[in-house]
């Protein structure tokens, strides 16, 4: 990939990047398990994000 990104890439890419972490640990507990996992979670390999 180029080292010189598009702002709207680059933005696009911290945005994934920032709602791909995981649930907290309290929100499983509180929960009940019943969320485990963030709906938006996505792999590298498998979704790409749009250039």
């Amino acid at each position: 990939m180029a080292r010189n990104k598009p702002l709207g890439k680059k933005l696009r890419m911290a945005r994934a990047l920032k709602s791909n972490k995981s649930v907290p640990t309290w929100v499983v507990v509180k929960t009940g398990s019943k969320l485990r996992r963030t709906p938006a979670q996505r792999n590298w390999r498998q979704t790409k994000l749009k250039p």
